[in-house]
């Protein structure tokens, strides 16, 4: 770490030899109303905490606005208009290398008391106003300050109330004891496939996540209930909203660290027309782990690069038509021949050399228009891809006199390769979603849409049976087809949300949707209805309560599995239905003081018609969806359920004075029954979950800086003894399917520390920042993997990632 420190002393040298004048900046933007985006003209928009006289002006015609010279730093910005709801945005950053555009949506008011002002972002109020509980708002500050988020949205999303990370070095996310598989991710709209880094069917995660967070505006997090026009999800959302580059002045952004070299651009196309481009590149520099001695869980050097792009035209009445997308690409080569017995490798099986490949890009154009100050719609039309490539060859080892693999120079000796595996995963989709907003009054607003993908798949895959031999080499059977599927299908959800203030305090909304996947006459659910409450109290508490039935489609290619398993080519799973889910929740909300939060939330949620073996097992499809690895069930019905209980509490202070914490405890059950019908614990029942992050902000003239901290502790994955006879025939670990789940890992502890350091000069501002990702280098179990050792033993425990330290530099001109 010490170049880290040296870069850190170096750039406050350059700093203090600047004269200390005050650098300042441009904050503009447009205001609209909240239902129908009109421009709202002659709002005020002002700085309130500001050292200059005179910092506030009012919006134009096209409800623009524009403050030059605002001073650099942290600055609160109140905008406010008669007969709509205030709006206070603290902890708006202000940087001398970039212009601060803030886009505002004003809710117009019921009556014009001073009791219904809202600050907007103090409250953590989701951007969608239909959405009454387990919704949050998040921004792209909150991504970059939290320690051990890596920038990322999934990452961050773990410090919320019922959110925990599943695995170290992926970014899913178990949200109230569910699945990751069961979390919807949307961009602009539309419905995407999973935007992660070496993502494997099924999942929702991976290792990095494909979409830039510079992209980003501000987007919605949903833990739960959620309001309808969100279909095909039953544990969470995101939903994602990409901004607009600068359409006046060209901005870039270059960054250089560990987890790559980044460069974002962005500017205005013409600014006579006000059209504007944004396009960011990324390419991985996980070498300089590798060159640093940072443990990463794997020898392999995974390889990826990610590009996105959003072009922004604003067209007559104040219409605007947007071009956008994103994409990346990852390999990994795990090489168990190449590597040697103590090295560590916890993305893959220790029996192979396995070659791994994945592909994902969405591209999409997005239209959007007020047709008059009560009226809105929005169409996106969209065309997204994924494909996972992987190849494995079998290695034969040799063993000695005992039977056990014989070592030499610290490496196994193997005799000898073969293919074993050998599959192509591919699906598109082309989206089409269309949504129209009316705002009836200042009490009512109605919305409905239709959302509808047509899906494409082209499933190959071909293994090997691996049967070993005692005394003897291991035997590979005949190429045995699993999956082998040309097939299309169509995916349509439609909706409508009526959200109306039944008195000046009482709020309801109300929706009803729908999901048909035609691939088969059982995925339908005809009708899913959707109900919010909220009650404003005295004293800046609320009191909220929402319920909700959804439904998910299962992941699609467990839908074409057994190909040859039958001689009639029958697909095993062809006619699975969809999982549903009941949810219901109800929380209590307080402002304790101007800049401080509470918030208390119990829920309950009900799974039935959850997919389970025909036959006796423990399996359910709940326990699924983390990790690298796919499934291959037998037989699938849909009789399992589950259910999952539990009460989250919230306590924030937002930024103000210099600091900010979050505090955030979840208790909760989460259970299920598999065919056999016991009532066990998923594999994700940690019973309860715990996080505190601070951080601390200093500043020196033109410099700051931030000093954060993050601990969190969560309760142990849930397992099983292993059957070792079935172990050690299979090469991989088996567990016992009646005893599953009665034995759990020890509890998961993290320590993380974040050095952010900021110097501002004209036009031109440096950031230097280092992660400090488990900082004690606490050992936390990962799973059991199987792993032959020269003392006869096959079963090892993996362990998560230990001590990583992720560091950039960037700088904004």
């Amino acid at each position: 770490m010490k170049y880290v420190y040296c870069l850190l002393f170096y750039t406050g040298f350059l700093s203090s030899l600047h004269a200390q004048t005050s650098l300042t900046q441009t904050v503009r933007g447009r205001v609209s109303d909240k239902e129908s985006k009109f421009p709202l003209v002659g709002a005020t928009v002002q700085i309130l905490n500001a050292t200059a006289d005179g910092l506030g002006t009012a919006t134009d015609s096209l409800g623009r606005y524009r403050l030059p010279n605002v001073p650099v730093g942290r600055r609160t910005v109140k905008i406010s208009l008669i007969g709509y709801k205030e709006a206070l945005l603290n902890n708006i950053i202000v940087d001398a290398g970039r212009e601060t555009i803030l886009d505002v949506d004003l809710e117009e008011a019921i009556t014009e008391l001073a009791s219904v002002t809202v600050k907007a972002q103090r409250t953590g109020d989701a951007r969608n106003e239909m959405a009454v509980v387990s919704a949050r708002q998040f921004t792209v500050d909150e991504a970059d300050r939290y320690a051990g988020s890596r920038g990322e949205p999934a990452r961050m999303a773990s410090n919320f109330a019922g959110v925990q990370g599943a695995d170290d070095s992926r970014n899913d996310i178990v949200i109230r004891g569910n699945s990751p598989g069961g979390v919807l991710w949307r961009v602009e709209g539309i419905s995407v496939p999973n935007p992660n880094h070496f993502a494997i069917a099924g999942t929702t995660g991976g290792s990095v996540s494909i979409i830039s967070n510079k992209m980003l505006a501000n987007s919605d997090f949903f833990t739960g209930a959620f309001p309808a026009e969100y279909g095909n999800g039953i544990a969470g959302v995101f939903d994602l909203r990409l901004r607009n580059g600068n359409n006046e002045k060209h901005q870039r952004s270059l960054q250089f660290g560990f987890l790559g070299t980044e460069a974002a651009l962005e500017g205005p196309l013409s600014r006579k027309t006000g059209s504007s481009y944004f396009v960011t590149y990324r390419y991985a520099n996980l070498w300089l782990f590798k060159k640093a001695g940072i443990d990463i869980g794997t020898q392999a050097l995974p390889r990826y690069q990610d590009a996105s792009f959003r072009f922004n035209f604003p067209l007559k009445n104040n219409a605007k038509l947007s071009f956008w997308g994103f994409g990346g690409t990852s390999t990994i080569d795990l090489l168990i021949s190449e590597q040697e017995v103590t090295d560590r490798n916890i993305f893959g099986q220790n029996d192979r050399d396995q070659y791994y490949t994945a592909r994902m890009g969405v591209a999409g154009i997005t239209y959007e228009k007020p047709l008059n100050r009560k009226t809105f719609v929005r169409l996106t039309l969209a065309e997204s891809g994924t494909v996972q490539d992987a190849y494995h060859n079998y290695l034969f080892f040799q063993n000695g006199a005992d039977g056990l693999p014989v070592v030499e120079n610290n490496r196994y000796k193997i005799t000898g390769k073969a293919p074993i595996l050998d599959y192509r995963f591919s699906e598109t989709k082309t989206s089409l979603a269309g949504a129209v907003n009316h705002k009836f009054s200042s009490r009512s607003t109605l919305r409905a849409g239709l959302i509808g993908d047509l899906y494409s798949f082209n499933f190959i895959d071909s293994a090997r049976v691996v049967t070993p031999v005692p005394n003897a080499p291991t035997q590979l059977g005949p190429w045995l087809t699993r999956w082998d599927s040309r097939q299309s299908a169509v995916l349509l959800q439609p909706y409508v949300q009526w959200r109306v203030n039944l008195a000046d305090r009482l709020t309801l909304s109300a929706g009803l949707t729908s999901l048909y996947f035609s691939l088969n006459k059982n995925s339908y659910s005809p009708a899913e209805p959707r109900l919010g409450l909220s009650w404003d109290l005295p004293n800046r508490q609320k009191l909220s309560f929402a319920a909700g039935l959804h439904s998910q489609i299962q992941p699609t290619y467990t839908y074409f599995y057994g190909a040859d398993l039958h001689k009639n080519r029958q697909y095993l799973n062809s006619d699975v239905g969809l999982t549903k889910s009941w949810h219901y929740v109800t929380s209590y909300d307080r402002l304790l003081g101007r800049n401080m939060r509470l918030k208390i939330e119990a829920y309950y949620q009900k799974l039935f018609d959850v997919p389970i073996e025909e036959q006796q097992s423990s399996f359910s499809i709940l326990n699924t969806g983390a990790g690298f690895s796919r499934i291959f069930p037998g037989k699938l019905v849909n009789k399992g359920t589950g259910r999952n209980y539990g009460a989250e509490l919230t306590l924030e202070k937002f930024f103000s004075d210099g600091y900010y914490f979050l505090v955030t405890g979840s208790l909760f059950d989460a259970k299920y029954k598999g065919s056999d019908g016991v009532l066990r614990n998923t594999d994700f029942n940690g019973k309860y979950a715990f996080n505190a992050v601070f951080a601390k902000e200093f500043t020196f003239g033109r410099t700051s800086l931030n000093l954060g901290a993050k601990f969190t502790a969560i309760g142990g994955r849930w397992y099983g003894p292993v059957d070792e006879a079935r172990s050690q025939a299979a090469q991989d670990i088996v567990y016992q399917s009646a005893s599953r789940n009665t034995l759990q890992f020890p509890d998961y502890r993290r320590f993380d520390l974040k050095v952010d350091y900021k110097i501002n000069r004209t036009r031109l501002t440096h950031t230097i920042a280092v992660d400090l990702v488990n900082i004690l280098g606490i050992q936390n179990i990962l799973t059991l993997s199987y792993a032959p050792q020269p003392d006869g033993t096959f079963i090892k425990r993996e362990y998560q990632l230990g001590f990583l330290p992720v560091f950039y530099y960037r700088v904004d001109f």
